[in-house]
């Protein structure tokens, strides 16, 4: 089977994030089963990542498509190519309607943009999947669907995963009590909470470190909100790292946390539990689905997730515990078990 991926999101961790993670992997996930899949990437790349999109898609209604099986539009993009030559699937990794309650100013005008795009895109395909019962209902709302989408989670490659790990060890520093957040700074990922419990932990845990991976859109804002709390001795913004400086980031970590009110799903969940760490969140959005196991407070609310983290930094026992049960969850999200759904959600389409 020969199946055709339309994506213009950057081809790299760097910009496109998660959604770059999770698109590679399914890629080479489907691949490895025996699948021939082709990527139709941007050709010309513009200073405004929307414009870039649309151009994009224009491409895409007049190009003369190498033949296929099936097209796995994802996101918005393949809303000029869905209904007019072969079967047709949309694959959305999130929600950017559903994203773009959480945005403000510039972000949310090329995000609006982008979500009308979108909802023409699952409109027009044949079928539409999304990666979790969360996603599925915002999408069927926000873009008025007939029938609910079909789920297919986000996926781990745990064999690459766990090499990645072991080449870039680096034990939990104890004289510290380590919090590792990974995550693009959109103001939805609430790190201004992680910092606002940070600070009020700061007696209580005077050992404990932040570190913050990844970069976007509003760390500015984030990190008005750490000098004004005064926090540059206990919160580092490391910025984007490569694939084995994060695998290192994880392993010196004693646990993972990452308030996000609106998670479409969320693949560093699957990394943190990968890596054997427990998991502090917000009880909003998809995460209850993908990490029922971790700690979960109330969205939104400092004082509560300050309480999760202390409650995890007092019990070593518990830690252990819920490190265990993420290991064992994480094992239904591999790579090969994944892309094996998703091939039926293609045969299904066929």
């Amino acid at each position: 089977m020969r199946i055709r991926f339309l994506t213009s999101t950057p081809l790299n961790i760097r910009h496109g994030s998660g959604t770059f993670v999770g698109i590679q992997t399914l890629a080479d996930a489907l691949q490895g089963i025996g699948v021939e899949v082709s990527l139709r990437a941007p050709r010309v790349h513009l200073p405004v990542y929307t414009l870039e999109r649309l151009l994009y898609n224009e491409d895409l209604r007049w190009e003369r498509a190498e033949p296929c099986d099936a097209t796995v539009g994802f996101d918005m993009d393949g809303y000029r190519a869905a209904g007019r030559r072969g079967p047709h699937l949309a694959s959305l990794k999130g929600v950017i309607a559903d994203e773009l309650r959480m945005q403000k100013g510039m972000t949310w005008a090329t995000m609006a943009v982008q979500a009308r795009c979108e909802a023409a895109h699952v409109r027009r395909a044949d079928a539409v999947v999304t990666t979790s019962r969360y996603s599925a209902e915002r999408a069927r709302e926000a873009y008025r669907l007939a029938r609910p989408p079909r789920i297919v989670p986000e996926l781990i490659d745990l064999a690459a995963w766990n090499h990645c790990l072991e080449e870039n060890p680096r034990l939990p520093d104890p004289r510290k009590f380590t919090i590792l957040c990974v995550c693009r700074l959109y103001r939805r990922k609430r790190v201004n909470l992680l910092l606002e419990a940070a600070a009020r932990l700061r007696k209580r845990i005077p050992e404990m470190e932040v570190r913050v991976v990844g970069d976007g859109p509003e760390r500015e804002e984030f990190q008005q909100v750490w000098r004004a709390l005064r926090l540059q001795d206990r919160v580092r913004f490391l910025g984007d790292l490569s694939q084995a400086q994060l695998a290192a980031e994880y392993n010196g970590a004693d646990l993972f946390c990452l308030p996000s009110v609106q998670e479409g799903f969320g693949i560093v969940f699957l990394e943190a539990m990968a890596a054997g760490k427990p998991i502090v969140a917000a009880r909003a959005a998809a995460v209850p689905e993908v990490a029922p196991h971790g700690v979960l407070v109330e969205p939104d609310d400092a004082e509560a997730l300050a309480e999760g983290i202390a409650e995890l930094f007092g019990s070593p026992e518990r830690r252990a515990k819920l490190a265990a049960a993420g290991r064992a969850w994480v094992r239904q999200f591999d790579a090969p078990n994944v892309a094996r759904l998703f091939l039926e959600e293609v045969r299904r389409v066929l």
